[in-house]
């Protein structure tokens, strides 16, 4: 392995473990799935970063229909709900998980998970998502600190190559 490559092992590395430590720390991950399926595959000269579909979508939100975050992030995402409602399905795990229960405001009994699920869908659908950037910051951040040593890996194994030949 040149060193242009263990340079882009180092990158990679760096940007997944921030990257868990940010889900950890934001508490985002309720199931862990989206910590687990974090990944990386070195194909050549290029880093394939892996994660679940909606990991992208935690990362740099996503708008609401009726308004956004007021926070820059959020604000120029390029996602964002326009007819359709997340289906309130996808929340059932997620509420029994965090232990969330719904209380009707005015007589103050608790709702039923059906209720309280399309309640929450129908919140994401008009605010959006908050970005959270966990993998974004990491991912410029890895650039900055490991960013020489991958180009004069590039440099070196390359001028090694020329020489030989």
């Amino acid at each position: 392995m040149g060193k242009f490559e263990q340079a882009l092992e180092k990158y990679a590395k760096y940007v997944i473990q921030q990257s868990r430590s940010n889900l950890t720390k934001q508490g985002n991950s309720a199931s862990g799935s989206l910590y687990k399926s974090l990944s990386y595959k070195i194909q050549g000269s290029k880093v394939k970063f892996l994660s679940n579909k909606y990991g992208v979508y935690q990362d740099q939100g996503v708008r609401g229909a009726e308004g956004h975050y007021a926070d820059k992030a959020t604000s120029s995402s390029p996602f964002k709900y326009r007819s359709k409602m997340p289906p309130s399905r996808v929340f059932d795990k997620w509420i029994k998980q965090k232990g969330i229960k719904g209380r009707d405001k005015k007589t103050g009994r608790f709702i039923t998970d059906k209720s309280l699920t399309y309640l929450i869908a129908r919140s994401i659908y008009r605010k959006g998502i908050r970005a959270t950037l966990f993998f974004t910051k990491p991912f410029e951040r890895g650039l900055d600190l490991y960013g020489d040593e991958i180009v004069l890996g590039y440099i070196d194994d390359n001028l090694e190559d020329n020489l030989k030949t």
